[in-house]
């Protein structure tokens, strides 16, 4: 299983991938990648990071774990392979960018191309087993995910934290909000979007932010 991550955040990170905990993690991985089906693929397992590094984070979207279908997990939350049916969440996201902002909706929903713009999509786990939803949940990568996150509130200025549902709000709740900008609303998933998903805004509230701290707004 080759797996890579980018040489910012190997700096960033590096007394995580010291700690105990990551060592048992990554044997866990390795094992689990030897033996059975697992996604996304072990080269992408790191995606997220490979695509954002770590001095060029200007939004973090919080996720919780892979997509566990045939083909689907690329690495990003939220996000599929090209060629793949966009999931419902997914969707909705791209409802609400289009209401706000008048985007057309893509066709596809592999979202590499806001990663390559800065945008960190982070799932809370970072691999799982096939058709097994939260199976390598509590292994590690929690705590892994919750580092990266303290990682980016000590050391990066004017961060957009978008957390979507209460697993992200709570996962998000050690962010610095004098220091950031947080956005939060129910999750888009079909159970909960027209709850407040729907209308948030998100998308023009990010980009209006980036641009008052002098940043590159997201083509979204």
């Amino acid at each position: 299983m080759q797996v890579k991550i980018h040489d910012s955040w190997k700096v960033l990170l590096k007394d995580e991938f010291e700690q105990d905990y990551f060592k048992a993690l990554t044997q866990f991985v390795r094992s689990e990648y030897t033996v059975n089906q697992c996604f996304p693929p072990g080269a992408r397992i790191f995606s997220a990071f490979d695509h954002c590094h770590a001095d060029q984070v200007k939004v973090v979207i919080i996720g919780q774990d892979p997509y566990h279908g045939d083909l689907q997990a690329n690495g990003l939350c939220f996000s599929v392979n090209d060629g793949i049916s966009v999931p419902r969440s997914l969707q909705n996201i791209y409802k609400e960018i289009h209401a706000d902002l008048g985007k057309p909706i893509p066709k596809s929903g592999n979202l590499e191309h806001w990663a390559d713009q800065g945008v960190l999509l982070l799932n809370a786990t970072l691999t799982v087993r096939a058709h097994e939803a939260g199976s390598h949940q509590k292994q590690g990568w929690e705590q892994f995910t919750d580092a990266v996150i303290a990682n980016i509130n000590e050391n990066c200025k004017h961060v957009v934290f978008i957390l979507w549902g209460a697993f992200a709000q709570k996962k998000g709740a050690v962010i610095d909000r004098t220091k950031h900008h947080v956005l939060q609303a129910v999750h888009p998933s079909p159970l909960s979007a027209s709850r407040g998903f729907f209308g948030c805004k998100h998308f023009s509230q990010t980009n209006a932010y980036l641009k008052s701290v002098g940043k590159a707004e997201i083509d979204w």
